[in-house]
């Protein structure tokens, strides 16, 4: 890969990877069938295909269209093999909520990067509903056994913001009989469950930082457009605007609230940035966004805006090499336990393109105004879609060629990165 000279034009990010792994699921529970159009066809929400379809469920799946039949919650099946969730973190995550309620036992593993992310943050509260899990270290790695029945409801206080886990114990407390189930977090999480159980049919109330459900509701059958997903969009919002002479649109961008901390973080910056909103789509806000190259200024990012990029911070840490001035990330301890230890190999790998990053125990300190070079460097995905697409916008503004190994992992979030690299350099992605 090589240098940029200008990003030019319009494109269409993909489906929301969040909003497509619930719109299979939910549909999976509904009754009636369910329509999902935008869907994304990356690796991750394709296990979560495969997963229900172990347990009986009947998908038609035509790349972006997909039909989930569903028969509601009771006629999901006893998997007759282990389930597979790949490196979807969510799949594993949600799922566990799922089965808790199920009167069946099943087993989930997944891939080397799934082994070492903890589980203990869902399978605990779940014990607590009631449910029976066991695996590695006492159920907080895969693989993990799990065997649900009756749930009772929860009122849970979560140690982290976390969507995965709000997400997880929500989905239990669906069926927890006619019992109440909360979560309240410390700061808040994406909120994309309660607005697509809302899209379902369910009642879930929102008060501050805790959601509630009440147990015992049914699903109905829903028509989902997913919008476009604003982590995937960060990567080309980093780009247009550090690459010099760029313009670009990125067309039907979900714009949740809960999301939009790189839109923050890029007017806090000094970003040239326009936001033309477009109404909402299956209860999600949406709209074009339209960056140009910019002046960038550093800042601080901490605190409640944390939750809300936390999959955008690799890239953000990109951004901040090409501000003036110093930027500051904490609070983001989150990124230890990402597909990969993300302060660790962006430090690592962006170090060798020449860009000084400090790493802290909850972040990273980094100096703007970064010149970034290297003669023939090789950098590493390390098997982490979000560190790989930003290394390779970092390739965009490095001079000298750089090779990136393990570019495959793209795929689980953004299969066609490097056909819009292609479409908006007028460049062949070596």
């Amino acid at each position: 890969m090589q240098r940029a000279e200008g990003l030019k034009g319009s494109i269409a990010i993909p489906g929301d990877k969040s909003i497509s792994h619930r719109a299979v699921m939910f549909g999976a529970l509904a009754e009636g069938e369910t329509v999902i159009d935008n869907f994304l066809a990356g690796a991750d929400c394709l296990s979560t295909i495969a997963c229900f379809r172990q347990m009986g469920v009947e998908i038609e799946q035509n790349g972006t269209h997909v039909r989930v039949k569903g028969k509601g919650m009771d006629a999901l099946k006893e998997p007759s093999g282990i389930l597979d969730v790949g490196n979807s973190g969510t799949t594993t995550r949600l799922m566990l909520g799922i089965l808790a309620g199920r009167p069946f036992h099943s087993c989930i593993i997944g891939d080397e990067s799934i082994a070492k992310r903890p589980m203990t943050r869902v399978t605990n509260p779940l014990r607590e509903m009631g449910a029976s899990i066991d695996g590695r270290e006492e159920g907080n790695y895969t693989p993990i056994s799990i065997r649900g029945g009756k749930l009772k409801g929860l009122k849970y206080t979560s140690p982290v913001a976390s969507a995965q886990v709000k997400s997880a114990i929500l989905l239990a407390g669906l069926q927890a009989n006619q019992e109440l189930t909360s979560v309240t977090e410390p700061h808040k999480s994406r909120d994309h469950t309660e607005r697509m159980l809302r899209a379902f049919g369910a009642e879930v109330r929102e008060e501050g930082l805790t959601a509630e459900i009440k147990g015992g509701q049914t699903l109905k059958a829903a028509k989902v457009d997913v919008p476009g997903d604003i982590s995937s969009a960060a990567f080309f919002l980093a780009a247009g605007a550090i690459v010099p002479n760029s313009r670009i649109t990125l067309e039907n961008v979900g714009i949740n609230p809960t999301r939009t901390g790189i839109i923050d973080v890029l007017n806090k910056m000094g970003a040239d940035l326009t936001i033309e909103e477009k109404g909402s789509n299956t209860h999600e806000p949406v709209a074009d966004l339209t960056i140009s190259a910019s002046s960038l200024k550093g800042t601080v990012i901490s605190g409640d805006l944390i939750p809300r990029l936390i999959d955008e911070i690799p890239i953000i840490a990109l951004l901040a090499t090409q501000a003036e001035g110093e930027t500051i990330i904490k609070d983001a301890s989150e990124l230890k336990v990402k597909e990969t230890n993300r302060i660790d190999t962006v430090v690592q790998e962006l170090g060798k393109l020449g860009a000084e990053i400090i790493p802290t125990e909850d972040g990273m300190i980094i100096r703007g105004k970064q010149k970034l070079s290297a003669e023939k460097a090789s950098v590493s995905s390390h098997g982490d879609h979000r560190i790989g697409m930003m290394l390779a916008v970092a390739a965009m503004i490095t001079d000298g060629e750089v090779s990136l190994e393990g570019h495959e992992a793209i795929d689980v979030s953004y299969p066609s990165f490097f056909e819009h690299v292609r479409a908006l350099t007028g460049k062949t992605v070596d």
